[in-house]
Order: C-alpha cells, then structure tokens, then sequence
C-alpha cells in the first residue's frame, strides 16, 4: 500500500512538472532548440559539401541533405523539398566512374551495370537499367552530355525509379558523376537542369 502511494506521490509531480514546465513556455524553449540543431546539421553537411563544389546559389526549394562517403568516395546528397526528387554529385577524384564518352557510348545500360554490379552490397541496388533518352546538361558552368534511364531499385519508398547520369571533370582535374532519381512518374527533367545550372567550383 505505502508503495503504491509512493508511485502515485512520484507520478502526480512529474504531471505537476510538466504542467509547470508548459505554462513558463517549456514548450516554446524544446521547440527552438529543435530548430536550431535541425539548422546546425543543415549548415554542416553544406559546410562540408563545399569541398566539392559552390552550390551557394541555388534556389532554397532546394536542401542539402548530407554530405557522405557514398561508394569510398565524397559525394553530395540534395532533395528537391517539394517533389522529393534526389540529386547526387559523386566526387571520384582522379579516376572517372563514367567518363563523358561512356555517357555517349551504345553500351552504356552494360557499363552503368556493371557499376552498379560492383556497388551491389551498398544499402540500395539498381538493375534493369535501360538508356531511353540522351541529351545535355550544365554542370559546374560546363555543358555535358547526359543519359536519362530508367531501373528498378531495392530499399528505396518506390521501385520504379527514372533519372539522369552525366559526367564533368572540374579544373582540379577530379571527375565528378552527376545524378538524379525520382519515382518514374514523378521525374522531372526541369528540376534537374534547375539544380545543376548552380552548381559552380569554388
């Protein structure tokens, strides 16, 4: 019995706390420190994106979203807010994953396999990768060929995926892959050009 009083005694003050907690703005206080580590983290990875490129002037319908060591190499991760759509810059150094010929090449559905092959044991696998358009794109002030294709992908929220890969090597002399992928409904080309065109070097 003096047990149960005494875990109702400790209940009705942590409510009391609470209480006392909200009516001073406890919840105002919780709801800015979110904030400001959610912008902490924002400002980091674009902080850290900046060793591979100036992506300063792009539209705020924009975010980075990490900077990350995708495949053993330094890559930028960005979202589209609105329609989700990813956009991707690998930073492979010296050695190109896909070089701009690659891009223009007939076999390269079998040479974007083969990449995504070697990268299989990663979180996502890509297969079934058909090539169904081709044109060109501006990235890092450059205008660069693409190729738009279609895949199927595990461990993603969709299956069908669609998107666009091109290649450009930076004045450093690094080769960088540019992607992007959304849902294959939901693509949108004009998204893609809008996030590359302000992609810069630094």
């Amino acid at each position: 019995m003096f047990k149960l009083i005494k875990i109702t005694f400790k209940a009705t003050i942590l409510v009391l706390a609470l209480i006392g907690f909200n009516a001073i703005g406890g919840q105002k206080y919780v709801e800015m420190a979110k904030t400001s580590i959610v912008k902490f983290i924002h400002e980091r990875a674009e902080n850290r994106a900046q060793s591979i490129g100036n992506f300063s002037n792009l539209h705020e319908e924009f975010e980075i979203d990490n900077t990350v060591n995708l495949f053993g190499y330094k890559a930028v991760l960005a979202e589209h807010n609105v329609s989700g759509q990813k956009l991707c810059i690998v930073d492979s150094g010296k050695k190109a994953l896909l070089t701009q010929d690659d891009i223009k090449s007939k076999d390269l559905e079998t040479k974007m396999q083969k990449l995504a092959d070697k990268f299989k044991f990663q979180s996502v696998s890509f297969h079934e990768i058909k090539v169904i358009n081709r044109g060109t794109i501006t990235v890092y002030g450059q205008t660069v060929p693409y190729a738009k294709f279609e895949a199927k992908a595990n461990k993603l929220p969709f299956s069908d995926l669609s998107g666009i890969v091109a290649s450009v090597k930076t004045s450093d002399g690094s080769e960088k892959l540019a992607i992007a992928i959304s849902e294959k409904k939901k693509y949108s080309q004009l998204i893609t050009d809008e996030f590359y065109k302000n992609v810069k070097e630094n």
